[in-house]
């Protein structure tokens, strides 16, 4: 909207700028100002190349941070023929790095990554699973679908799906076709034979910018400089420019023989494309940083993971992402620990030792303080021989307090509310040791040259309870984020991989009005009033991987009021509402998990794809069902290429829904493609 627009819309702003002079002079400058750029703005990775000094070409301009740049907007500066190059820092990178160091570390072995095998099975097939979280552009829920969909072969089937998954092509349903294209369930078909081989690699579908580049080169004899004009006039939507470029591309495909319906056809399906494609030089480098990322968690899971999470340390929702990741490859993520742990995520046989710098309030002095302490001197015995021996400068009360929290002196005597009791004590006792030994004294129970510090090693700890499980994860969560080394929902975990539809952190996945069951607990439940005076109630759902808003409107509320509240641990069916790209959950009902297994399950749902699904699958699928009899009904949710969306309900199998049959099916077809429901 403006202005202008303004003016001739809204009538009482027309009638109040024509009534006051005032008005119609405050109207004439806000028209002046608006459009112009308010601020100046520095490009976030672009980079300007001049054959000499920067001052011959563009006026240059300083900013308050003391970055110099241009004063030319980015288009501008290409239209005066200078080059701007886009330079990219990826926290990938880093994270491939690290791993690397670590896995020659643990296990003596250098990778060459200038040559590693590019079709490797190990790592298609961690692709081909969906099992991508944690690899660099390929781990969103939707992207993990479609690869279980594609089952990629090769390098540049991932090269095409990175260029795929964006939202042009996605709301085209180009996927969708370039699967069924590979898969063969799809005819792939040339409009000339002479793009056969620009589009073989692409299953016939028109990917990337090149592509088209490549086109209006050899169909039509068009320069590269020329073709590039076309992309570009193409991917704008430059309707002057594309007419007449028509019409010579039609001209330059008569002169190869290429007759002129033909010519104008190829010329629409490039138009059409060229709005969607993407470049291949991009996509093709991308792809290989993620094929690398893949590589090393087929390879190397816990080297990869603990680097990944490493990485991720200052973003708790990631934090949570990967630690249950963690728990689905089978990797043990060990709470930290003051003995065994570093600044960042440690491998070990057992696991991946917690990071001391994912703890909040500890800062990495205290943390080399530790690690040094540790490595110089030997293991912490107890919370007198960790404080008598750090520096407590830097590892101060809060530092210690929040160690204690987090677990990471669980390894030392006495349990999280003795240590917490003792802390000043400890403390104190300590200053007054260092302050001794500053001033050349010892005390008459310390062993001759052992620096042990006996009579406060054995000082000995209060007679307190122990704090109630609950308790001790909250204080945990409150200094990490996150659980560590339990969680409140553990006991129904099963509950909710059985019924619930969706995991949260794959909610972004989802769709306006989609109806999903969710299961986790409540918590910061908030109670309201509607418009109509109303009680309703909106709160967080928490489960392993993240958290959402829910709203519970009056209707549900007013019944449900004794479940909704905080702590509860419930099963919710909603609908997705999402409103600036914040995706919230409107309740349709909610029941304590406690109560879902009282009423016997009496379907079994799940979701698949006829995109790329092969025989083996079905067989495989089959045989499972075969094999789990019972009385539980079956319904497929099929999605297909012409009819969309289908339900089929089995008239063959009833099946036991056991832990052992859900966990076949899911590794079969995905995670969350299966859930129990009660009716049909």
């Amino acid at each position: 909207m403006t202005l202008h627009k303004a003016l001739d819309t809204v009538h009482e702003l027309r009638q109040l700028v024509d009534s006051d002079g005032r008005y119609q002079e405050l109207m004439d400058y806000a028209q002046t100002l608006e459009g112009i750029a308010r601020h100046a703005s520095t490009h976030a990775a672009g980079v300007v190349i001049t054959p000499q000094k920067l001052t011959k070409y563009v006026p240059l301009f300083k900013s308050t941070k003391g970055e110099v740049t241009t004063q030319y907007d980015m288009k501008c500066v290409e239209e005066i023929g200078l080059l701007k190059m886009d330079f990219l820092g990826l926290r990938t990178l880093s994270v491939i790095q690290e791993a690397t160091e670590l896995i020659a570390e643990n296990r003596g072995v250098a990778i060459d990554w200038a040559h590693i095998p590019l079709d490797d099975t190990r790592t298609f097939r961690l692709l081909s699973g969906g099992e991508t979280v944690g690899v660099f552009q390929f781990e969103s829920p939707g992207m993990r679908d479609y690869l279980r969909k594609l089952k990629p072969e090769s390098i540049e089937d991932m090269i095409a799906m990175n260029a795929l998954y964006r939202p042009g092509p996605l709301s085209g349903d180009m996927i969708d076709d370039f699967i069924h294209r590979k898969h063969g369930f799809k005819r792939i078909q040339y409009e000339h034979p002479l793009l056969e081989p620009i589009l073989r690699e692409t299953y016939g579908v028109i990917v990337y910018q090149e592509q088209v580049m490549h086109i209006a080169s050899q169909l039509a004899g068009f320069s590269l400089g020329k073709a590039d004009m076309l992309r570009r006039a193409m991917g704008k939507k430059q309707m002057d420019i594309m007419a007449e470029q028509r019409e010579e591309f039609v001209v330059g495909a008569t002169k190869k023989g290429i007759k002129k319906a033909t010519a104008n056809k190829i010329f629409d399906l490039m138009a059409h494309f060229a709005g969607y494609g993407f470049n291949k030089s991009h996509s093709a480098a991308y792809a290989h940083i993620a094929y690398q990322t893949a590589y090393l968690k087929a390879h190397y899971p816990l080297e990869f993971m603990a680097a990944t999470m490493s990485s991720e340390m200052d973003n708790t929702d990631r934090i949570v992402v990967l630690i249950e990741e963690c728990r689905r490859m089978g990797i043990e993520v060990l709470p930290p620990d003051v003995n065994e742990s570093q600044a960042r995520f440690r491998v070990l046989d057992k696991g991946l030792r917690f990071a001391l710098g994912a703890i909040k309030n500890v800062g990495l002095g205290a943390i080399d303080s530790i690690v040094t302490t540790r490595r110089d001197h030997g293991p912490f015995t107890s919370l007198y021989d960790f404080c008598q021996r750090v520096d407590l400068r830097l590892v101060n009360k809060r530092v210690i307090e929040s160690l204690i929290q987090a677990g990471a002196m669980d390894s030392l005597q006495g349990h999280r509310a003795q240590l917490m009791a003792v802390v000043e004590q400890a403390i104190e006792a300590a200053q007054t040791y260092q302050n001794d030994r500053l001033r050349g004294q010892t005390s008459l129970f310390e062993e001759t040259g052992s620096g042990s510090g006996l009579a406060i090693t054995f000082q000995s700890l209060p007679d307190v309870p122990e704090w109630p499980v609950n308790e001790g994860l909250a204080k945990e969560k409150d200094v990490l984020g996150f659980y560590v080394s339990g969680h409140p929902l553990a006991r129904f975990e099963e509950e909710i991989k059985s019924f619930a539809t969706h995991a949260i952190s794959s909610l972004e996945a989802t769709r306006e009005n989609q109806e999903i069951v969710l299961g986790g607990s409540l918590i910061a439940v908030k109670q309201i009033t509607d418009r109509k005076g109303n009680p309703m109630a909106f709160g967080t759902l928490e489960d392993f991987t993240g958290t959402t808003e829910v709203l519970f409107f009056s209707d549900l509320y007013g019944k449900s009021r004794t479940v909704v509240a905080n702590g509860s641990m419930v099963l919710i069916r909603g609908r997705v509402s999402i409103k600036d790209e914040e995706v919230k959950v409107i309740a349709l009902e909610v029941t304590p998990l406690s109560e879902v297994r009282q009423e016997v399950p009496t379907t079994v749902h799940i979701s698949m794809s006829t995109a790329g699904l092969e025989d083996d699958t079905i067989m495989t699928l089959a045989n499972i069902l075969e094999q789990s009899p019972g009385q539980c009904a079956v319904c497929l949710h099929l999605e297909t290429l012409h009819s969309g969306k289908v339900t089929v309900r089995s008239q063959k199998y009833r099946v036991t829904p056991t832990s052992e049959a859900i966990d076949h099916v899911r590794s079969l077809v995905g995670e969350e493609a299966v859930w129990l429901g009660h009716g049909s």
